[in-house]
């Protein structure tokens, strides 16, 4: 074949990449669908080189690893690779690549635009507008004021930064919470005020958003007694990964009142399932996992996926490889 071969799932298929990014691949690569491949194995496992993962939707395991001889890249749409097994990859002398620094702005603007829909009951008032012919608002849509509000923010890498950039424009208190503290220029920056301890981010902010990376350490890092330390009148938001938060301690919390609202665009699973007792709640926000959903931000995604299979196939070294 002129051009390397890749195994991805169907372009257009559920959880496969949208069609209108397909001329970006052909241009450099032979595409194998996935339902292709496993339909003729024998004839065109040997010619896949690359295989790229978009939504978790291909999964690379052991048995499809032995099943690829040349195979010398997984490359991952996305920065988070917690459903890659990167040692057993590794072990078979491939590469992982993922696409990190190009989500940070649409991540950050879904935080911001959670926390604005959940304090204002903009979904609420939508709804109230389709179905009620009355200039009288009720009660109920009476929301919270962003402006002068506190934000905590726990995990202050790239994107965090970035929501204190956003949240700094709405004249807002910035606390945040890291694992190591950022220099005193970069928060002057944004006005940010460093906790050294969670509990005290928690206690003091009227909204608390997590942007940490999912590790044994952030597993379930919100969970009864965090949820126990946050003002009641506070909401929750989670833009990182739904298993930072213990679920069905936020599901009491929120029919209890500890807190007064919950915006996320990340649970466990994903997609919750039909009746989940979460989403039966009427003080929190669910999106499907949309925070890098925008044709601007999936475009730099897939042009990052390319460039890090074009450099291992050409024998240089990839600018995103993953490492553990």
């Amino acid at each position: 074949m002129e051009k390397p071969c890749v195994l991805i799932t169907s372009f257009g298929s559920p959880g496969g990449i949208y069609k209108r990014f397909e001329p970006c691949f052909e241009k450099h690569f032979t595409i194998v669908p996935y339902e292709t491949f496993t339909s003729d194995q024998k004839n065109l496992a040997d010619w896949v080189e690359v295989v790229f993962v978009w939504s978790g939707a291909l999964k690379v395991d052991r048995v499809l690893m032995r099943s690829l001889p040349n195979l010398k890249v997984v490359v991952n749409g996305g920065v988070g690779v917690d459903h890659l097994d990167i040692p057993m990859i590794n072990s078979f002398g491939v590469k992982v690549c993922n696409t990190p620094h190009v989500v940070d702005n649409a991540t950050a603007d879904i935080g911001m635009g959670l926390m604005l829909a959940s304090a204002r009951n903009i979904i609420e008032g939508h709804h109230y507008s389709l179905t009620h012919n009355n200039k009288v608002l009720p009660e109920s849509l009476l929301g919270v004021d962003i402006s002068g509000a506190t934000l905590g923010i726990i995990g202050m890498g790239r994107i965090g930064y970035k929501v204190a950039r956003r949240a700094q424009g709405f004249d807002m208190k910035i606390l945040y919470h890291n694992r190591s503290r950022k220099k005193e220029e970069e928060e002057k920056a944004v006005g940010a005020t460093y906790c050294a301890k969670m509990e005290d981010l928690l206690q003091k902010s009227d909204f608390v958003m997590l942007v940490v990376n999912l590790s044994p350490a952030t597993q379930k890092l919100i969970g009864a007694k965090e949820l126990a330390m946050m003002k009641p009148t506070s909401t929750l938001i989670n833009i990182c990964r739904g298993h930072v938060i213990d679920q069905d301690a936020l599901v009491d919390a929120l029919q209890r009142r500890v807190i007064r609202a919950a915006a996320l665009d990340v649970t466990y699973p994903e997609p919750l399932p039909m009746g989940h007792p979460l989403a039966s709640l009427p003080n929190v926000i669910i999106l499907p996992h949309m925070g890098t959903h925008s044709i601007e931000t999936t475009q730099f995604i897939v042009e990052k996926m390319v460039t890090n299979a074009l450099a291992v196939l050409g024998g240089t070294h990839p600018p995103d490889e993953v490492k553990v």
